[in-house]
């Protein structure tokens, strides 16, 4: 018997207290070898006559021989049996007794039982009649029983031992752990005993768990516990009620795996990333193997076939899950295309729409996996017993299909499931299709934004040049950055960077716009200051020509830009900027610093004017243009980003893609906020031996010195084959200064990959082509430049023009 425990009321005489009860000793024959006084008191029986008699005797009935058998063979089935017997009392009346019976061993070894009897209805403190236990054996929807204080079974009703499934006569008399195997009573008992100890009821405590009447079911019960005192206030028994509330816990259960797939579903605009989110909130919840097959067009971002037709559309893995790590019951990886034949149920619930369920897979009957070994072979291996195909729909178009399959719960499949899983798999479906859509925006407005950005960068003898262009993140889009390296006139080399606000691929188209206007400013070798001056006022037209649209004007207006030449015969960087960052210059000993350049409006304000700056640079020096998403941190000054991007160029030995790719591993640990544009140049000064100047005076009889000079230059460079062009180019070209303009003039020739022909004057005169007439004795100089050289224009200085001109070298390939 259990000790009470401390602060518990003693259970003295109560009636399930089996110390109290009355006792008889059986043989092996069913015959009684010992009586108590107790027994003699509840039976009416003096030792003399209950002695050597059958204990059939006891029975209520002699026609229960029968029952007597039974009871014998319960016996001895079990060491301990407890149950409700009806007895006869001496004077004929019938008595309701709970009977414990244990049996024993003699020392002779043989069979001896022995038997507690408690009377039911004369006790006191047993206050339920008969018809009432009558009524919660057979009536009462909710499973009820009586534990006596050691928390053994004495009574209970039918609808308990349904629940169970563990017949009456099983546990009556026994513990819960012994008569319910399989199943975690232990939290039931801990709760009973401070039940017992307290007296305070324990209302509605769930669990769950597998009973022998639903071994392949999991179920959930609601149990309530509470004390049954005696007349004095003590605790004889304790009482539990339980509710099969398995509906209850399944509907909760399914709103709940429905409320996360809400908030875990389409967490990104990345359709693998989503159909593998779909996987994991099915597993283990709903299913132990789940995978989520896409149309290939689909998974790249493309329309699905339209009008249902599947036919030579192949299905790839995007995403699965299983309730084993690595997922070994799959045959194929992410990515790859998985075999399914016309008759698989992958393609068919596709072809139809309509989901299909098979709660026993039989692999012998099943004829789709005769041509797939494979997937048979890892049906068997992991005893997959029950699956669901869903097909994977938004807007009308099949995306493709999803798997479900339970291979470790017994239970199969049912139609709530299938439900459940259709509503999965319909807000997923809606979540790809989106991604896949934003995809498609996605690659279109990059391949938009390469095709705009510069396919190669022709730094020529002046520079050598790297770059790296990091769009933002995935779900912010393409944005509006850019940079640029253009070839100038006079071996000179322009670097241009800028930003245009906002993303996607009206900023893309923005920046496109803006490159090619620069490029057509800078052919007219307009200063830096003047260049982003006509490209302000461009912008000012196009926010007044885009007010319609406020998006598109939006990221026209407050776009920034840097603006640099470099000349590699003065060493020489002129530069301006339109509300850029400063670009920084690192010498060939390693010291960083930011050029000194004022800030300019961004442009399109039209407010203050721009203004140059220059700097002389040694040999090897490396010139580093940015965007501003290299260096702004949310939350950071910007003083601390231009610090760690000076840390990271303070190398200039190494080569400049390596130094590319540091300065964004140290500046950029993770993905970019902003799109980042980084270009990189080191610039080499030309040699001496690579070009040559005169000083002319203004005097007609010297062009056919300045001929012989250039034939000289020629000879020396080993090009007398341009001789005869060079020739015509240079008498041109000085003629036409003496004639139209003032001096001094100044011819410089320039052998790169092109020769450059370059005359200098101190006017401000505009050289403009003419078409002369059949009668005109002139005016066909420039003309004939224009069709004999590769290339020709104009550009101003401070103080007069140059007018210039360019031939192929031979056997050198045009850039």
């Amino acid at each position: 018997m259990v000790t009470p425990e401390r602060g518990a009321a003693a259970p003295a005489k109560a009636p399930f207290d089996l110390a109290y009860a009355a006792s008889a000793l059986i043989d092996g024959m069913g015959t009684i070898v010992g009586w108590t006084a107790a027994a003699e008191h509840l039976l009416g029986y003096p030792s003399a006559e209950a002695l050597h008699r059958p204990a059939t005797l006891l029975l209520a009935s002699p026609g229960q021989a029968a029952e007597a058998v039974e009871l014998a063979a319960q016996w001895r089935d079990h060491d301990i049996w407890g149950g409700l017997v009806a007895a006869r009392h001496r004077d004929g009346r019938r008595i309701e007794v709970g009977l414990r019976v244990s049996a024993l061993t003699a020392p002779d070894g043989q069979e001896r039982w022995l038997v507690s009897a408690i009377d039911l209805a004369r006790t006191p403190s047993w206050a339920v009649s008969s018809a009432i236990l009558e009524a919660f054996l057979t009536r009462s929807p909710i499973g009820m029983a009586v534990l006596s204080p050691d928390l053994r079974y004495v009574w209970l009703n039918d609808t308990l031992e349904h629940f169970g499934g563990v017949p009456r006569e099983r546990r009556i008399g026994m513990r819960l752990a012994d008569a319910l195997p399989g199943m975690d009573t232990g939290a039931l008992e801990d709760i009973m005993r401070q039940v017992l100890l307290t007296g305070e009821p324990a209302i509605d405590h769930e669990f769950q768990g597998w009973t022998l009447a639903s071994p392949y079911r999991e179920r959930s019960f609601s149990t309530s516990f509470y004390r049954m005192d005696d007349a004095e206030g003590r605790a004889m028994a304790v009482c539990y009620m339980a509710m099969d509330v398995t509906d209850r816990w399944r509907a909760r259960g399914r709103l709940a795996l429905l409320n996360e797939a809400g908030a875990c579903i389409g967490s990104t605009l990345d359709v693998t990333r989503t159909a593998q989110e779909l996987a994991d909130v099915s597993v283990p919840r709903l299913a132990d193997f789940v995978t989520v097959d896409l149309l290939e067009p689909v998974l790249r971002g493309g329309e699905p076939p339209s009008g249902g037709g599947l036919d030579g559309v192949p299905l790839c893995r995007a995403g699965m899950r299983s309730v084993h790590p690595g997922t070994p019951e799959s045959i194929v990886v992410p990515g790859e295309r998985i075999n399914a034949g016309d008759t698989s149920p992958h393609v068919r619930c596709m072809t139809t729409g309509r989901s299909e369920v098979e709660g026993d897979i039989a692999i012998d009957r099943a004829s789709w996996l005769t041509d797939d070994p494979a997937r048979a072979a890892k049906i068997r291996e992991f005893g997959m017993r029950s699956a669901m195909w869903v097909p994977l729909r938004a807007r009308g178009a099949v995306l493709g299909v999803v798997t479900f399959i339970r291979h470790r719960r017994p239970d199969p499949f049912e139609q709530d499931d299938l439900l459940l899983a259709e509503e999965l798999v319909a807000r997923a479906a809606v979540c790809v299709d989106n991604a896949r859509r934003w995809t498609r925006e996605h690659e279109a407005a990059l391949t938009l934004q390469r095709s705009l950005l510069p396919q190669t960068l022709p730094g020529g003898m002046a520079l050598e040049v790297a770059s790296r262009y990091l769009p933002t993140d995935i779900q912010d889009g393409v944005g509006g950055d850019w940079f640029d390296v253009i070839p100038l006139s006079g071996a000179r080399i322009a670097l241009v960077v800028g930003d245009v606000v906002g993303h996607g691929l009206t900023a893309a188209a923005t920046m496109g716009r803006l490159r090619t206007a620069v490029h057509t400013l800078a052919d007219m070798d307009l200063p830096p200051d003047e260049l982003l001056a006509h490209l302000d006022d461009l912008i000012m037209r196009l926010t007044e020509e885009e007010n319609a649209d406020p998006s598109v004007a939006a990221t026209v207006t407050g776009a920034t830009c840097l603006y640099a030449v470099y000349d590699p015969v003065t060493r020489r960087l002129t530069m301006a900027r339109a509300g850029h960052p400063p670009p920084a210059v690192v010498d060939p000993g390693g010291r960083v610093t930011f050029a000194e350049l004022p800030a300019g409006p961004p442009l399109g304000l039209g407010a203050m004017p721009f203004e140059s700056a220059e700097l002389e640079l040694a040999e090897g020096s490396i010139i580093a243009l940015y965007t501003d998403g290299l260096i702004e941190t949310f939350g950071e000054d910007v003083d601390v980003g231009l610090d760690r991007l000076a840390r990271a160029l303070a190398h200039p030995e190494l080569p400049l893609q390596d130094l590319c790719s540091g300065v964004l591993e140290r500046l950029l640990p993770g993905p970019p906020a902003d799109d980042v544009a980084l270009l990189v140049a080191r610039t080499h000064a030309l040699a001496a031996d690579r070009f040559a100047a005169w000083d002319l005076p203004v005097d007609p009889a010297v062009v056919s010195e300045a001929r012989a000079l250039a034939c000289r230059q020629l000879a020396d460079w080993g090009l007398e084959e341009l001789r005869t062009t060079t020739e015509l180019v240079v008498s041109e070209l000085v003629t036409n200064a003496i004639r139209h303009a003032s001096g001094p003039i100044r011819l410089r020739m320039i052998r790169q990959s092109v020769l450059i022909c370059e005359v200098y004057d101190g006017s401000n005169t505009v050289p403009r082509l003419r078409h002369a007439r059949t009668t005109d004795e002139g005016g066909r100089g420039l003309f004939l430049v224009a069709q004999l050289t590769r290339r020709w224009g104009t550009r101003y200085t401070a103080d007069g023009k140059l007018i210039w001109a360019e031939q192929e070298i031979p056997d050198t390939p045009r850039p």
